[in-house]
């Protein structure tokens, strides 16, 4: 399994850079919290077939970021892909009801049969909170978008059969545990749960000894069928 990376905003990632990075590091220290929130991200232990590489979080929608980006691999071919972010603010949201929040993108692209299927999207959504709920996590305030979008190929590309991919865009408030800090790491493995199952792969077995944060995605959900991930033009 491997162990995520990602990056911090360029305010709080506690290096030193230029004056104006140093300069903002002293004046907004890396709230605890956060610091341990992190630090519980970079030490989750995730499926082999998770790649995981950092990506620069967005500047302005929280004090303090935190992203990773990842891809469900099989060989040479990514069969979902996605990008997970980790916001801040100590002083609390009120749209989060918290001081964290937890931010994603979602990919995939399906099969012909399954695209058709009207109810894709409400199931595409209980995978999300499903994969929450089989971890024993607790969270509040989630919203988000299921979207489908169809290409047809002409010309040069007339030979591509046509494709269809699904978006899963959302947000949710982690619930805070011991010292205001949410088990992160719990909600990323959930969050990559969920790429896998999109990607058509089956669960994987709990580790041995494992409790509620040890299991996988919810009993009685239908992961789509193994298939090839978008393929770039």
């Amino acid at each position: 399994m491997a162990a995520a990376q990602g990056h911090f905003s360029d305010h709080s990632d506690g290096k030193r850079g230029t004056d104006e990075t140093a300069d903002s590091t002293e004046k907004n220290p890396v709230p605890p919290a956060f610091r341990r929130a992190v630090e519980a991200l970079r030490s989750a232990r995730l499926r082999t077939e998770i790649e995981i590489d950092p990506t620069r979080p967005p500047q302005r929608l929280a004090p303090y970021a935190y992203a990773v980006e990842a891809a469900v691999v099989d060989g040479e071919d990514d069969l979902a892909d996605g990008r997970l972010v980790l916001l801040h603010d100590p002083d609390g949201h009120e749209a989060w009801k918290g001081t964290f929040r937890l931010v994603t993108l979602v990919r995939a692209e399906l099969e012909p049969e399954m695209a058709a299927d009207p109810l894709l999207p409400e199931v595409c959504w209980s995978w999300l909170t499903g994969a929450m709920e089989a971890r024993g996590l607790a969270y509040g305030e989630a919203s988000g978008t299921v979207t489908m979008a169809g290409s047809h190929y002409f010309g040069g590309l007339a030979d591509r059969r046509p494709a269809t991919q699904i978006e899963i865009r959302a947000s949710w408030t982690p619930l805070e545990g011991l010292g205001g800090v949410p088990d992160t790491g719990a909600h990323l493995a959930a969050w990559c749960d969920l790429l896998c199952q999109i990607a058509g792969l089956p669960p994987a077995p709990a580790e041995p000894g494992a409790g509620p944060t040890g299991t996988v995605t919810g009993a009685g959900v239908v992961s789509l069928p193994q298939r090839r991930g978008p393929q770039q033009a």
